[in-house]
């Protein structure tokens, strides 16, 4: 028997979002290097303050998140009062297509953005407008032309994902400046830890309202199963986006979780330093056996090889060996693999297995 109520224009054309695989069938030891997850998971602090919600699961979390947006603050230096929390950076970025996108609007993001930008355009109605880049790396001319009086969001990831590019402030405030009025730059900053000294752009969404900046819990701070997202950006936005949200969007385990990984900022940075060492170690790497890749600025390389066909064959041959990387012909990469940076051990594995597939040891 077939259902008679419809959903809205442009849901049944949303292609349903895949995540990096997690398992590979027959293996207990595999590796998974596919979702960019912190190696070294979350810290101390941040397991201990989850193991005590335990005792409150029976009471409801806080609806304004005020504890979680005031450490937010004091460790960022932002007004708690233009923070917004959220399930995941995905929901914030949900909020802002539901709340200013609808039809015949459009929504600007590059060749190589976040899956998301698209699917919650779509949800919303608006119609995505997909812009080239220029070597895997943000076009802000290309950006500028594509924007119309239609344009209502600018979607960039900086750096970004599955690229690991990234552009610089000033790049980013002429883009801002640019754009027509009317539209909002959101700055997609989910991997904003992993840059020494870069605030995510939190320096423009201070200064400019026509800038909105949008930050994750579930890279550096390790807290990629408990979903927990935050934006930063003008009080008006702000306002608009909590008529919005759910009142017990987050749980207190999310909330109390988050708190305390945000102030532990030494957990931070080592992870960072880590991060660092051993992304330029892999890369190298991998360079000596004829795999090139940009120069990363977040948490993972973006393997290129010759073609479609070769990132294909390394994918399996990876697979069969018990490492799990990202395929990301989804993101018009389809010659790319895209390989978190994990701990040495699981560094060091994968960049044998790579030389071993392309000095042709892994033909039968």
């Amino acid at each position: 028997m077939t259902t008679h109520i419809r959903p809205q224009p442009g849901i049944m054309d949303i292609e349903l979002y895949q995540g990096g695989a997690s398992h590979v069938a027959g293996r207990t030891d595999a590796v998974k290097l596919s979702s960019n997850e912190n190696p070294f998971g979350p810290s101390d602090k941040a397991k201990d303050a989850f193991a005590k919600c335990a005792h409150s699961m029976h009471r409801y979390p806080s609806t304004d998140h005020a504890r979680l947006r005031q450490a937010i603050g004091e460790v960022h230096g932002l007004d708690p009062d233009r923070i917004i929390c959220g399930v995941g950076s995905d929901e914030i970025i949900h909020f802002l297509c539901q709340a200013y996108v609808g039809a015949r609007d459009e929504v600007v993001f590059t060749e190589h953005g976040f899956l998301m930008y698209r699917i919650s355009t779509k949800a919303a109605g608006g119609t995505p407008i997909e812009v080239p880049e220029r070597e895997r790396t943000t076009d802000v001319d290309a950006i500028l032309a594509a924007c119309t009086k239609k344009t209502k969001l600018v979607f960039l990831a900086n750096p970004n994902n599955p690229t690991g590019t990234m552009i610089g402030l000033a790049e980013l405030e002429r883009l801002a400046t640019g754009l027509p009025k009317g539209a909002l730059l959101v700055i997609d900053s989910a991997y904003a830890e992993y840059v020494e000294g870069y605030d995510g752009g939190a320096e423009l969404a201070t200064r400019l309202p026509n800038v909105f900046m949008t930050r994750t819990f579930s890279k550096i701070y390790g807290l990629g199963g408990l979903r927990v997202g935050w934006g930063y950006g003008d009080r008006e936005v702000i306002d608009v986006l909590n008529r919005i949200r759910g009142p017990f969007n987050l749980s207190t385990a999310q909330l109390d979780t988050a708190e305390a990984a945000v102030r532990d900022q030494d957990w931070v940075n080592k992870c960072r330093d880590d991060n660092t060492r051993l992304r330029a170690w892999l890369a190298e790497a991998l360079a000596e056996k004829g795999v090139p890749s940009d120069t990363s600025t977040a948490n993972f390389i973006l393997a290129r090889f010759a073609s479609e066909d070769e990132a294909a064959a390394c994918d399996e041959y990876l697979k069969s060996e018990g490492i799990i990387v990202r395929r990301v012909a989804g993101y018009n990469l389809p010659n790319c693999l895209r390989i978190t940076v994990g701990d040495e051990p699981s560094c060091r594995r994968v960049a044998h297995l790579i030389g071993v597939f392309k000095a042709g040891g892994a033909i039968a």
